[in-house]
């Protein structure tokens, strides 16, 4: 399994910053970013994720959202 290229959390809530190969339409290998989005609960002692959403979950969710497109569009500025 692939490392993850950033994470960003508050509370529950997170986003994480994926690398991902693949073929563009003419052939050629490229790159490109995915992004995660969950929220962890605990259930009976046991964590597990979600990437269901409560309403009080909505402002964290965007948050770690915007702080992986910084990133990631930071990044890109960068190279």
């Amino acid at each position: 399994m692939t490392k993850p290229v950033q994470k960003f959390s508050t509370g529950a809530i997170s986003a994480t910053v994926w690398k991902n190969q693949g073929t563009a339409k003419n052939g050629e290998p490229t790159e490109f970013s995915s992004i995660t989005l969950q929220r962890r609960f605990n259930k009976d002692g046991v964590w597990q994720s979600t990437s269901a959403m409560r309403v009080n979950d909505l402002p964290k969710a965007a948050l770690v959202l915007t702080k992986a497109y910084e990133y990631l569009v930071i990044r890109k500025e960068e190279s």
